[in-house]
């Protein structure tokens, strides 16, 4: 009953409610049967969400380019021998919207620090890899698939907001996320002189409190995706945690999406060209439509194993769970008004249309999201 009251009381402090829809889905066995209640929940959901409104406004900012094995993009499916590597855009994403008391709020979705990425064991051991390469080799291939382009304050005053403006932030998940960077800490990290200030004032991480939790006890098998000290010093009360489906107001919701992580969310958006959703299970829209990927060898395996998506599989925590938690996506998304044939689903960290990594190139390309106008000054005050 605890655990009831304090998830209640959370969501009341945020204007947040949570989805009856998806109540139960994910513990439905057996898993042909519980994929089949996904999609009926979502089908149910997505009328509902649609009737309920649009957000304020939203638009995406480009943050950095990252690596990332070619292996993992699409689940073993695409392997051209002379590309280990191709380069992922991740992008912040701005949304005004109301929640369900009436309040103007401003979530910011994927706010990367690159500096907090870097010191993840996986990017920490590519990068020590890349520095042993001789005569100033391995420097050429950073320059070929690590690129800064903002950093997430340049990309507030780019929307014309500041720090004060926001309410919450959050990522899908925190793979190579360290939220010292996010949310201050109260000790000095290594390598710096002085504590850690919060990037975004009184803003509070809302994070699924499985995804937290794995954070405090990490498993070998994920690790290597983890920066281990990312909570070191961190204020825990800085978090909103929830361990479901939750709409923040009319035309914004996070959807759990377990299967890449144990506590995956997704955010998913209503706007005048209809609804839109970001996560990382996919790397591009190829992912979620093998069927229409020019990607050497996706379409083939969605063919051959007879399968709806080709996930971004970099982790092992449930394959069959990221599977429906994709459709569950696919569901919520409408089509794309510009070619109705994909959909309106922007990767969290999108595969870079550079011709140097050809064929290994999105066959579509969304490159951000933009509706309304941004407004500075609509925070009522500190969140509870």
């Amino acid at each position: 009953m605890v655990m009831e009251w304090t998830e209640e009381r959370v969501l009341t402090g945020i204007g947040a409610r949570t989805i009856p829809e998806f109540e139960g889905v994910h513990d439905v066995w057996p898993r042909g049967e519980r994929l089949q209640a996904v999609r009926e929940a979502a089908v149910a959901y997505k009328t509902r969400f649609v009737s309920q409104g649009q957000v304020r406004a939203v638009r995406s900012v480009d943050i950095a380019a990252a690596p990332y094995p070619v292996l993992y993009a699409f689940n073993g499916a695409v392997q051209v021998p002379h590309l280990p590597l191709i380069s992922m855009i991740n992008r912040m994403i701005v949304v005004q919207y109301d929640d369900w008391d009436g309040r103007p709020r401003t979530l910011v979705f994927e706010p990367t620090v690159p500096a907090g990425s870097a010191e993840a064991p996986f990017y920490a051991s590519l990068q020590r890899l890349t520095d042993k390469v001789p005569f100033g080799l391995g420097r050429r291939v950073e320059s070929v698939v690590l690129k800064y382009i903002h950093e997430p304050e340049d990309v507030l005053a780019l929307v014309g907001l500041t720090p004060q403006d926001i309410d919450f932030c959050t990522f899908d998940h925190l793979h190579v996320q360290d939220p010292r960077m996010i949310l201050g800490s109260s000790r000095v990290i290594e390598g710096e002189t002085a504590p850690r200030a919060p990037l975004f004032g009184e803003a509070r991480m809302l994070v699924h409190e499985r995804e937290l939790a794995t954070l405090q006890s990490l498993h070998p098998m994920q690790w290597a995706w983890y920066v281990e000290d990312g909570l070191d010093g961190v204020d825990m009360n800085r978090f909103a945690t929830f361990d479901a489906d939750i709409e923040l107001g009319p035309g914004l919701s996070l959807l759990w999406t377990p299967g890449h992580t144990d506590g995956n969310h997704s955010l998913v958006i209503n706007t005048p060209d209809g609804v839109w959703v970001s996560s990382e299970n996919g790397i591009s829209l190829d992912n979620w439509q093998p069927e229409l990927s020019r990607i050497p060898g996706v379409r083939r395996y969605a063919e051959t194993y007879g399968r709806e998506i080709c996930p971004n599989a970099n982790t092992l925590e449930d394959s069959l769970d990221q599977y429906d938690s994709m459709i569950k996506e696919k569901i919520m998304a409408d089509p794309c008004r510009s070619d109705p044939q994909w959909l309106q689903i922007l990767p969290s960290t999108e595969l870079a249309p550079w011709k140097r990594f050809w064929p290994v190139v999105p066959t579509y390309w969304h490159g951000g999201i933009e509706y309304g106008r941004i407004e500075s000054g609509l925070r009522q005050g500190s969140t509870q």
